[in-house]
């Protein structure tokens, strides 16, 4: 290690590429947690219910998500949907497990600031002539976003990270196309190390704009 020499033009000069790749990182991210938030609503308000073909379904998605790991759901996105005749590419494959993921994880977070609410507040909206559509919209999916808005961040960072399998797929995010250039190069170590820096920008640049959401939406007070 002491006899190693840093040759830094050559990522400089692939720069550009790197940050293409952290883009489509940001890209594939942003989806998978717009599209895991919604279907986790879904999934909590099925696991609370009382149908049991719903509470079925939401606890074999949650089971499943949260308890296998996430290089396994790239795989059987990318490998194991071939067998049924669906073929996913890369980017399609690590969006989809990545929201398969997500909705699991965040359904249990919604559960539970959905069960921080007292349940007088849906039986007060209901007696003024709400619908249970409408006083979810109005009245429970703000409070419970609103408690859990800071574990939904963290998720969101998770997410950022675990993209970074996507490299296992072929697809070129940000840890992909950083190994395809290190290894036209072979300058492995100076390749990661910014790779590793632009992982660290991208998650802290995300906390950034969660932090000024916050303050803008629920005017700090969460």
């Amino acid at each position: 290690m002491g006899d190693y020499e840093f040759h830094w033009i050559i990522v400089y000069r692939a720069l550009p590429q790197m940050l293409k790749g952290a883009f489509v990182t940001l890209h594939v991210s942003v989806f998978a947690m717009f599209l895991g938030i919604i279907i986790a609503v879904f999934l909590a308000l099925g696991k609370m219910s009382g149908t049991k073909i719903l509470n079925i379904i939401s606890n074999s998605w949650i089971e499943i998500a949260r308890n296998t790991p996430a290089l396994f759901q790239m795989y059987m996105a990318y490998f194991g949907l071939g067998a049924f005749g669906i073929h996913l590419g890369p980017y399609k494959a690590v969006l989809s497990a990545l929201v398969f993921i997500n909705a699991g994880y965040l359904a249990e977070t919604f559960r539970g600031g959905f069960q921080s609410i007292p349940a007088t507040q849906l039986i007060a909206s209901r007696s003024l002539g709400m619908t249970s559509i409408k006083a979810y919209r109005y009245i429970l999916l703000p409070q419970m976003f609103r408690r859990v808005y800071y574990p939904m961040t963290n998720q969101f960072v998770w997410s950022i990270l675990m993209s970074s399998l996507g490299i296992l797929v072929g697809m070129n995010e940000l840890s992909g196309e950083t190994q395809r250039l290190q290894s036209l190069s072979f300058r492995t170590l100076e390749f990661f190390i910014v790779a590793a820096f632009l992982y660290y920008v991208i998650t802290k640049f995300v906390l950034y704009i969660a932090d000024l959401i916050s303050q803008r939406v629920f005017k700090g007070d969460i």
